[in-house]
């Protein structure tokens, strides 16, 4: 991963899982430092987050929709 990643707050939701992807195949695959693990697994909880949001937001969207519909 480069040091000109971009802030996880601004990613969609297709970015963020697939960078969250890219995370999980690197700590997978191992060879890495403690440091670097550890920059990894911080950088892969806060995509996960992400998602959840990007998820949690659609999924209210939905509801409000088919209440409306109602």
């Amino acid at each position: 991963m480069s040091d000109d990643v971009t802030p996880v707050a601004e990613l969609g939701y297709e970015e963020a899982r697939d960078e969250l992807a890219e995370v999980v195949r690197m700590l997978e695959q191992g060879g890495l430092d403690l440091d670097e693990s550890l920059g990894l697994w911080e950088r892969g909880e806060a995509l996960a987050k992400r998602c959840e949001e990007h998820l949690a937001g659609a999924r209210q969207r939905i509801e409000k929709a088919l209440g409306e519909a109602e």
